[in-house]
Formats: structure tokens, sequence, C-alpha cells
């Protein structure tokens, strides 16, 4: 490379993973992550609120309705993250459900429902949201 030119510095992807048993006690292993990733990235307020909202709903439904709180199964949380954006994936090793017949929490007869405003909220707060074809692996995507 002539001397002239610069090489652009590379934004360096770092990878963090969780292999977290299905109890409710593992959430913590979970902020703590996102927390640790919050300060090192200099995530927002407000993307730190929506990450720790959609992560702990996806892995608390993991443990839940995944898993079945069945302690030998694991919740799989895999984090790539840069300078703009983390990607998270979180994965259990339930059946999955079909998420794209849920009933919709808007509608006047489930306003009252104590649940099933779960993945209604993630879409809302992730900036892109996957399901696997099984429906017991998501990716979040937040723009930081």
């Amino acid at each position: 490379m002539p001397d002239n030119m610069q090489q652009a510095p590379i934004d360096t992807v770092k990878l963090y993973t969780l292999q977290l048993p299905s109890k409710l006690e593992s959430i913590t292993a979970l902020e703590t992550l996102i927390e640790e990733i919050a300060d090192k990235y200099q995530v927002s307020e407000d993307t730190f609120g929506n990450m720790m909202t959609c992560l702990n709903e996806v892995v608390n439904n993991a443990i839940v309705h995944g898993n079945k709180l069945d302690p030998n199964k694991k919740v799989i949380v895999n984090a790539e993250v840069d300078s703009k954006r983390a990607i998270w994936t979180i994965t259990d090793e339930g059946p999955g459900f079909d998420y794209n017949h849920l009933p919709d929490p808007t509608a006047a007869e489930n306003l009252e429902s104590l649940s099933g405003r779960g993945v209604f909220i993630i879409k809302m707060l992730a900036d892109q949201c996957v399901f696997n074809t099984a429906g017991n692996e998501v990716e979040l995507l937040f723009k930081i």
C-alpha cells in the first residue's frame, strides 16, 4: 500500500456466549452480560432498555415454555457485537412454536389476558426479529 494511503480501521466483531441451565435464576447471568456489553459499547439508555426487555422475555420463554424448566436442557445465548449493532441469537432445546399464528394481543378479546404479549413486544422493541422455522431459535438485532 502506498505511504499516502491510510487503511480504514477495522471494526472488530466480538462474540459472547452463555449456556444457561433452564431455571429462572439463569436470567441473572444474562442481565450481567447485557450490562457488560452496554457499558463496553456505550449503548444508549433506550437501546439498553429494549435489549434488556426483549432478551429477558425471550430467555424466560425459552426456559419456561421451550425447555419446560428442565435444568438438564440448556438455553444458548450468543451475541455478535460491534460498534454499530448487537445481534443476539437465543436457542432452546424445546420443540418450538408456531410464531405465525399467535393471538393478536391488541384484539379486544385479548386485552385483559395476563400473557401472550411477549412476541408482540419483542417485535416492537428490537430493530429486527427473525425466528427459525421450528420456532425454537430467535435472532434479535439492535442498532447501537
